[in-house]
């Protein structure tokens, strides 16, 4: 299988016998049958491995090219490759990039004696010295700048350091940093990849065996192994990512348009737009757009009469589901202006997507 879309609705489902189900659903079990005895089975226990993962796990490891490992939440996923390296050397983390990386690494990691530093997004990434783990996040939350991700890999490799990506804005369909030398792709399946705000789920993906087993020894001891359910509401929502960002992509470019000629807003940034800062590098590594932008309003209250007069616009704090949402990010502790909004795209109509921004900017 080659095409996005193929790859996206087959990944995971292998060809039943007659009268098995089409569409299996999840296996809710916490315990499975040992047998008599030894070996054990591949399932023995719902801490340690459960079909329902697996079969995710070989759609989202197909599309990330590598061996996927899904985790409860991507912040599980990102605090599992935080620990990877224990006390070998410094974390180095974006320092524009998901605030709770950095709290998690300051107030977890450096108590323990694990040194952190931050680079900024764009780099540079020649202080790498001592570095054990480099965390980028491309492109970044809030702010949409983007990495050079083959420049950090070879920066990071060249100190002895593994290169980790957070590839949740992007997703697996619209950048894979494997093929571009990172180590490990980390990701949160909450937003684009499940797609329907109804899981809270993340994943690694790795094509070096000795980081995925340790990975898999890191979830099962420290708990933090998703429910059956969540996976499959996941893969069932992985099968329409193709098409989701596709609409919501087309969204974003409109949006960002009509956001350009509005007086009310300033600092517009979306990577898929050709005058966009990051837009050069991001057309060298991604394969294609997402729906997520970002713009400012001149005040906090400027969003909130905004948010207040959309029909279409809910305010949430996650991205890339069915509905276009936006979120302030200064309420999170991110260093950005009080009117900055994070814009998730959807899969509304063009058409009535852009005139409900419209009208609702007219509120501001």
């Amino acid at each position: 299988m080659s095409g996005d879309g193929t790859r996206c609705v087959h990944g995971g489902h292998h060809p039943g016998a007659p009268g098995e189900p089409l569409h299996p659903g999840p296996v809710l079990s916490s315990t499975f049958d040992l047998g008599a005895d030894e070996p054990l089975p591949t399932d023995f226990y719902g801490r340690a491995g459960n079909p329902t993962w697996r079969a995710l796990e070989s759609a989202i490891g197909d599309l990330d090219g590598g061996d996927c490992v899904l985790f409860a939440s991507g912040m599980a996923a990102i605090g599992a490759v935080l620990r990877l390296t224990g006390r070998d050397g410094a974390l180095v983390l974006p320092s524009d990039g998901y605030y709770l990386a950095r709290a998690l690494a300051h107030g977890e990691l450096a108590p323990l004696g694990v040194p952190v530093r931050e680079v900024p997004t764009t780099g540079p990434f020649d202080g790498l010295a001592g570095a054990a783990l480099v965390l980028v996040e491309t492109p970044s939350n809030p702010g949409l700048d983007v990495a050079d991700i083959a420049a950090a890999a070879a920066a990071a490799h060249a100190v002895g350091a593994l290169l980790a990506v957070d590839n949740t804005t992007a997703t697996p369909l619209g950048q894979r940093p494997l093929d571009l030398g990172a180590d490990l792709v980390v990701a949160s399946d909450t937003k684009a990849l499940a797609g329907h705000g109804d899981v809270v789920l993340g994943h690694v993906s790795t094509r070096d065996a000795g980081l995925a087993a340790s990975l898999r020894e890191a979830r099962s001891r420290g708990g933090a192994v998703p429910g059956p359910m969540e996976a499959w509401l996941a893969h069932r929502g992985l099968g329409t990512l193709d098409l989701r960002l596709e609409r919501q992509a087309g969204n974003a470019r409109a949006v960002v348009e009509a956001l350009l000629a509005h007086p009310a807003v300033t600092d517009v940034r979306w990577p898929g737009r050709a005058g966009d800062p990051a837009h050069a590098v991001a057309a060298r590594q991604m394969r294609r757009w997402n729906g997520v932008l970002r713009f400012t309003l001149d005040s906090q209250q400027a969003v909130g009469r905004f948010l207040g007069a959309s029909r279409l616009v809910g305010s949430a704090t996650s991205f890339g589901g069915l509905r276009s949402t936006a979120d302030r990010r200064a309420r999170w502790g991110d260093d950005v202006a009080p009117g900055l909004l994070r814009f998730s795209a959807g899969c509304e109509d063009p058409d009535d997507l852009v005139a409900d921004v419209v009208g609702a900017l007219g509120a501001v």
